[in-house]
């Protein structure tokens, strides 16, 4: 028997490798290709760009080993099937559900790694990317700026490029809000401009062409105006720019930059903010109801409209209401606040172990589609898997959707995929065990 196994698991092996790396090449390639234009022309070196793709690798390991393993079990499967293996071992009296015991161990072998790996590696690879990444756009500020979407690469200002040249300087589509003043609104839009450090590197230029500034002085009495400019230049100090490799102390660790520990530490203290965010409510509500019964001289409950309350604690009881329907509306955004975060931790967190545990739920799909298939070329099995790895990562991120919304528990939504999937596997599985068997008779 412990041969007959170690044939299976063997029968495993090239193909979830080979699959395993041919996905890491084609998500690499995908990711070099989209970021190449921003990589080109913008003076980094080689071992830069080299160390931002080696930990962007960490996140694609946690999508390529649960897809290599459909991928795997389907071709040997498939194999075991197309060679009439399968048939051989049945007439030996060996259920498919035997056959599936070293794989099975095999997979949550693999399932335990890959979470400790989610827990270890991906966080601080996600985490020190993320510190490149500012690294490099200190050095090279348009390297920092997104087409079509908002940057905060200058303190104070918000920046917004539709397009950018491939020279990497020239932007078009310029919009700029100003943020750093309180009593002051200033929009400026400008259809082209160019960024560049002077020759000294100490100042950052933005020289805009043929735009508009739009101003909204604050404070007693509003004034707004508009004054067109053909060229009109922004110089800020260069301080903080510069290529230089930072600790990162100063910078703080986002939800896909935490281990499972830290995420539920987290989603633990936003689920206690919520829960007081309800008692401040009820508190706000009594205390506000003692105060406008007060009000009566009596110290119970009375109705507004009665004869003995008169005009003016009328009025007081109204402004007591009022009052604490604002506070009872701060609380509320508090506790709306507190539930996005603890929801964007706890999908997270459950995210790390559903992706682990796709491991067993490919398995199970895996070994039915494989006989069914029975070719067990390479082609049909990356085609079967991509099909049912897509419906697996639609209904991961449906579930991860309707979580941030507050429509669904995080942890249904994250365990959502698996669920259905396991479902899928077990129903063909019990098919084709039944298919088996009956060939077998």
């Amino acid at each position: 028997m412990k041969i007959l196994y170690r044939y299976i698991l063997k029968a495993h092996i090239g193909p979830f490798l080979f699959s395993f790396l041919t996905i890491l090449f084609v998500f690499t390639l995908q990711f070099v290709t989209r970021f190449f234009d921003r990589f080109l022309g913008k003076g980094l070196g080689f071992f830069v760009v080299a160390e931002l793709i080696a930990l962007q690798i960490a996140w694609m390991v946690v999508l390529a080993v649960p897809m290599a393993v459909l991928i795997a079990t389907l071709i040997a499967f498939g194999s075991l099937t197309n060679s009439s293996e399968m048939t051989v071992m049945r007439a030996g009296g060996l259920s498919l559900y035997r056959l599936l015991v070293p794989v099975l161990l095999a997979a949550a072998l693999l399932s335990v790694l890959l979470e400790r790996f989610n827990n270890i590696v991906l966080p601080e690879a996600n985490y020190q990317a993320k510190l490149l990444l500012k690294d490099i756009t200190r050095a090279k500020p348009n390297f920092g700026l997104t087409e079509n979407a908002f940057s905060g690469l200058v303190d104070g200002y918000s920046i917004l490029v539709r397009e950018t040249d491939k020279d990497g300087e020239t932007l078009k589509g310029v919009t700029i809000y100003e943020t750093k003043k309180d009593e002051e609104r200033t929009v400026i839009t400008a259809e082209k401009g160019r960024i560049a450090f002077t020759p000294d590197y100490h100042y950052l230029i933005l020289t805009l062409l043929n735009g508009e500034m739009h101003e909204l002085h604050g404070g007693g009495k509003k004034e707004y105006r508009i004054m067109t400019f053909d060229k009109h230049r922004f110089v800020f100090s260069s301080t903080g720019y510069g290529f230089e490799r930072t600790d990162g102390s100063e910078i703080r660790r986002g939800d896909r930059e935490l281990s499972a520990g830290q995420l539920f530490a987290m989603g633990t203290q936003f689920r206690e903010r919520m829960h007081d965010a309800e008692e401040h409510i009820g508190n706000v509500v009594a205390h506000e109801q003692d105060a406008i019964n007060r009000l009566s001289g009596l110290g119970e409950p009375v109705n507004l409209t009665g004869t003995g309350y008169t005009a003016e604690k009328r009025t007081l009881a109204l402004q007591q209401v009022e009052k604490m329907i604002a506070r009872i509306d701060r609380e509320i955004d508090h506790m709306d606040r507190s539930k996005d975060m603890y929801n964007k931790y706890m999908v997270e967190f459950h995210k790390k172990y559903a992706l682990s545990f796709a491991c067993i739920v490919f398995v199970l799909v895996g070994a039915p589609l494989g006989v069914l298939a029975k070719k067990g070329g390479f082609g049909i099995g990356a085609g079967l898997s991509l099909i049912f790895f897509l419906l697996y990562w639609s209904l991961l991120i449906t579930g991860e959707k309707l979580s941030d919304r507050g429509l669904l528990d995080p942890g249904i939504a994250m365990w959502l995929a698996n669920i259905v999937m396991l479902a899928i596997g077990l129903v063909a599985l019990f098919r084709v065990s039944g298919a088996v068997i009956g060939s077998g008779r």
